[in-house]
């Protein structure tokens, strides 16, 4: 759609003692001045011991700290952070943001977006690092849409503006032919594939968010597997250990900061992270298994970040793992030959970029 919104030891045996000498009689004069000077003594050093604990360079540490008999207490986690490296390495031939991208083999293709007068286009784009070359067209001019590989073939699902119900496939020429069909047109809408199948997930009808989960095999009508906890738009969703994880988006009216995973089998969504911040308009790719969510925005035009998450589906760790050269939202991302090409997207100050970006894994 627009660019509108944490034992006790036993005791020590005591030692064999000899018998104490008969004690003189006390005088009953002397016991009073005894014992007054007993107390004093014993409130002072009750008093240091408190002052020690308080302020003093040796705090006393209480024993209930210590880890029940039979447990570890807890250690920081010593594997390394995700880290990227991020690159410029080209340009494309004219600034686009929301471009549809799906990966190639070792390039990418990118379909569609939005121009710098917020103007849909139609360009198929084939681009690798450091060149981009334009293959043909679709019928229609398209943007939010998105797109996926299965078979070696590039599919693009929904997109806007009307809301399109299409599925199209992208011949090797560059041009697009009818495929299949979405229940619903729809743009605003996430892909991936996985195990031969697509799924398209969340949406947007022109009237209405979706919170849906769509499969599609290739032929047909896409289908219903699986509903999300609320309606979603501008998704960020990449393949991780068998799971469709779906990171922030738009839950119609804010930016969120869930993470989903999508199990295939069982056809349940469970929640497995938080991002650091709310994030929707991102980009999400998997290296190594980490999902990445790079760049994106508020819930506000001008809130585009540079900031680039790593999430862990397996553990729920999410970290910081680079930034960008500028703060962007709408790129288009695929991965080709182990590394993350980004292309395009509109930044902070809402001008629409042509930069082609490397991201490689560091270390």
């Amino acid at each position: 759609m627009g660019r509108g919104a944490d034992r006790p030891r036993a005791p020590a045996p005591e030692a064999d003692r000899a018998p104490a000498p008969e004690a003189e009689p006390v005088r009953a004069d002397i016991v009073g001045p005894v014992r007054a000077a007993v107390a004093l003594a014993l409130a002072v050093a009750v008093g240091a011991t408190s002052l020690a604990g308080c302020g003093g360079s040796s705090p006393v540490r209480s024993s209930s700290a210590r880890s029940p008999a039979g447990e570890r207490a807890p250690r920081a986690s010593t594997a390394p952070r995700p880290r990227l490296q991020v690159t410029t390495a080209g340009t494309l031939p004219a600034p686009v943001q929301d471009p549809a991208a799906t990966g190639l083999g070792e390039r990418a293709l990118l379909v569609g977006g939005l121009d710098l007068s917020d103007a849909s286009v139609g360009d198929v784009l084939l681009a690798a690092p450091s060149t981009v070359t334009r293959l043909g067209s679709v019928p229609q001019p398209l943007h939010d849409a998105a797109a996926a590989t299965l078979g070696g073939r590039a599919y693009v699902f929904g997109g806007g503006e009307p809301s399109r119900s299409e599925i199209l496939a992208i011949t090797p020429d560059g041009h697009a032919t009818a495929a299949g069909q979405l229940p619903l047109g729809a743009s605003d809408v996430a892909a991936a594939s996985l195990d031969g199948s697509a799924y398209i997930v969340g949406g947007f009808t022109g009237t209405q968010a979706l919170d849906t989960i769509l499969t599609w095999h290739g032929g047909g009508v896409a289908s219903l597997v699986a509903r999300l906890p609320h309606p979603l738009r501008y998704a960020a969703v990449a393949v991780a250990g068998g799971r469709l994880i779906v990171a922030g988006g738009t839950n119609g009216t804010s930016a969120t900061r869930e993470v989903y995973a999508f199990d295939p089998i069982t056809r349940r969504v469970s929640l497995v992270a938080k991002l650091l911040h709310p994030v929707t308009h991102a980009a999400a790719a998997t290296l190594n298994g980490i999902v990445y969510v790079i760049g994106g925005r508020g819930s506000t035009l001008g809130s585009q970040r540079s900031e680039i998450l790593a999430v862990d589906p397996a553990s729920g760790r999410v970290s910081a793992a680079g930034r960008l050269p500028r703060p962007t939202s709408d790129m288009g991302a695929a991965v080709i030959g182990g590394q993350i090409l980004l292309a395009g997207g509109r930044e902070a100050t809402g001008q629409v970029s042509a930069a082609v970006l490397v991201l490689s894994a560091v270390g």
